[in-house]
């Protein structure tokens, strides 16, 4: 199976294009889901932020699988595909695997180094492995990336700023420091705002929800205050600074309410949902400053330096996971082919048991052992020679010469890689959870 990614984000469309295919939870599981049953497609994964809409997968046949999550993507969006086509970004094998290093880092974020996407890797990853979508090979990758996240983070200063799109937002609608703030919303971009706000020195924070119970709830943990959704027009009269992040179809905060409430005096509004909770229009109101995510786009968190760095370690992993991938690629025809001169050496014995049947047991034993050894000594340069010459970029190709060399049975390699050893079986036991336990 390959690895392949199909995807959509603020480096190949504007914000009117991502709010065209922004995935609420449930529509990011009926896509992972409609992926995972798709003919060409083993397993699924979507990663789901506000900025970004891709399908990780693993495939039989690329053109096959392509088509597939292509496809499946436009009918839960209702995006045509047509319209979707030249906004769409699709890598494959090293390339997949490299792209979602890229993105745990943070080079790929709006705010390059921010580590909020770390955390939403995570959850795509226990998602996942909730709905069965993930198995063993999208588990490895995306296990993999979380330690090249972290690896990135602890080596590096790629977030040392503390940046990320909310806080980058802030700075941008002229800070919030003593600024009477009100948040719309209460999902997780609501929490990183209120914290933001409250540890930089907003003078009061006020959220608003429709589930009212989640806006009390972010309130009584980050020590704000909470109102119910209709009570939000009188709450922007009293503010000075608005954040919404709701995840609602639809226009929240109309050009006519902020118009209302502002009445000319300077006013911060950040929306950060996609799509869009404030009307465009706004924009244009005298003393509003209007901060969308298209305005975010391209930030830097971390210093030149140390963004070269993470490149750098991002191609190391890469060339790293790649290399063992393709040793384990050719570790199921040495397997094979050491069974298949074991069941060899079992038929000679068994043969001169019948020519020779007057040899006592330590005979037999010591023909046995010499045979073994000639055999484990014929086989010990292949062997070992495959599994070295696997790490190179054209390392399975040397399994296929192995397989072809000794006749081996395809459906006896398939039947080893099917077949896990006890010791890989514990180790994808171990590695099932997400890191650090669930999210």
């Amino acid at each position: 199976m390959s690895y392949l990614v199909v995807g959509i984000s603020h480096r190949s469309a504007d914000i009117n294009v991502l709010e065209r295919v922004a995935l609420d939870a449930d529509a990011a599981t009926k896509l992972a889901l409609a992926v995972k049953h798709t003919p060409a497609v083993a397993e699924s994964a979507v990663l789901a932020t506000c900025n970004r809409t891709e399908v990780y997968a693993t495939v039989d046949r690329f053109h096959a699988g392509m088509d597939e999550v292509t496809a499946i993507l436009s009918d839960i969006t209702g995006v045509p595909l047509l319209d979707l086509a030249e906004h769409l970004y699709v890598h494959f094998e090293e390339g997949a695997v490299a792209h979602l290093f890229q993105v745990a880092v943070g080079l790929d974020s709006m705010v390059v180094g921010e580590s909020q996407i770390l955390g939403q890797v995570k959850e795509s990853l226990r998602i996942g492995q909730d709905l069965e979508t993930i198995e063993t090979d999208l588990n490895a990758l995306f296990q993999q990336a979380l330690r090249v996240g972290k690896r990135a983070r602890t080596e590096t200063g790629i977030d040392s700023a503390g940046r990320s799109v909310v806080s980058a937002g802030l700075e941008a609608v002229g800070g919030f420091a003593g600024r009477r703030t009100l948040i719309v919303g209460a999902g997780s971009m609501a929490s990183l705002a209120a914290q933001t706000l409250l540890n930089g020195g907003a003078s009061s924070v006020t959220i608003a929800n429709r589930n009212y119970d989640r806006a009390v709830a972010l309130a009584e943990r980050v020590g704000g205050t909470a109102i119910q959704l209709a009570a939000v027009p009188d709450a922007l009269a009293e503010a000075d600074l608005v954040v919404s992040c709701t995840g609602a179809r639809g226009v929240v905060l109309t050009e006519e309410m902020i118009r209302n409430a502002t009445d000319g005096r300077p006013y911060g509004v950040l929306d950060v949902a996609l799509p869009r909770d404030v009307a465009p229009e706004a924009a244009r109101i005298p003393g509003v400053t209007l901060v969308t995510l298209a305005d975010l786009a391209g930030t830097a968190g971390g210093s030149e330096d140390d963004i070269e760095e993470v490149r750098r370690i991002v191609g190391e992993e890469t060339g790293s996971f790649e290399a063992t991938r393709r040793a384990a690629s050719v570790a199921p025809t040495v397997v094979a082919l050491r069974a298949m001169a074991s069941e060899l050496v079992d038929s000679e014995l068994a043969r001169l048991d019948r020519k020779l049947p007057g040899l006592d047991e330590t005979q037999r034993n010591e023909v046995a052992r010499t045979i073994r050894r000639v055999v484990d000594k014929v086989l010990h340069n292949p062997t070992v020679r495959v599994k070295e010459l696997a790490a190179d970029p054209g390392g399975p190709t040397y399994a296929d010469a192995l397989r072809a060399l000794f006749a081996l049975d395809p459906a006896t390699v398939d039947a080893v890689t099917a077949a896990k050893t006890p010791e890989e079986t514990s180790k994808t036991s171990a590695d099932s959870k997400v890191e650090g336990g669930r999210a």
